[in-house]
């Protein structure tokens, strides 16, 4: 009953977070300062447009994945500047040397693809364009993914897909 509930949350489009994301529901709906005219932008201008995203987008570009999610069909679950720094200084300044495993992380927040929240609720895992799945769990009004990671934001509506905003960043397992 409770995941049927949710579904029509999402269908109904009460599923985003503003930049304010402590004081709403963790599905809460409100256009971002940047969804304006979002669906003429790109995943990558949206993101670059907004200031939550600013270290990720500056490690997209170091990573040479710019074009790559400027193009073709994506979701992105996209950590905000707030996500990065839960990350330890040593682990980012090691990615940051290493474009590989940079490429990696990355891709594990990616998705081919363009999947609304109200498809992503229905899923228990989604294969990333890293390769890897990502566990997805509905408890309530809240969408996690691997369990750590919580989707504040739902539903960015890009020229090419969506973004979903999260706030941790997602670690690709190992092997």
């Amino acid at each position: 009953m409770r995941r049927h509930r949710v579904i029509g949350m999402l269908a109904a489009g009460a599923v985003a977070a503003p930049v304010a994301a402590s004081a709403t529901p963790a599905l809460a709906h409100s256009p971002a300062p940047a969804q304006a005219a979002a669906g003429s932008k790109t995943i990558v201008q949206i993101a670059a447009g907004d200031p939550r995203f600013s270290t990720l987008v500056k490690l997209v570009k170091s990573a040479g994945l710019a074009d790559t999610l400027s193009s073709g069909s994506y979701t992105v679950f996209a950590p905000t500047n707030r996500a990065f720094r839960k990350v330890p200084k040593k682990t980012l300044a090691a990615l940051a040397k290493d474009q590989q495993q940079l490429k990696a992380v990355l891709l594990y927040h990616v998705v081919k693809g363009a999947v609304p929240a109200k498809d992503v609720v229905g899923l228990k895992s989604v294969e990333t364009l890293n390769g890897a799945a990502v566990k997805i769990r509905v408890r309530g009004k809240t969408v996690r993914l691997n369990r750590t990671a919580k989707v504040t934001q739902t539903d960015v509506k890009a020229s090419n897909g969506y973004i979903h905003v999260i706030n941790r960043v997602l670690i690709p397992p190992k092997g």
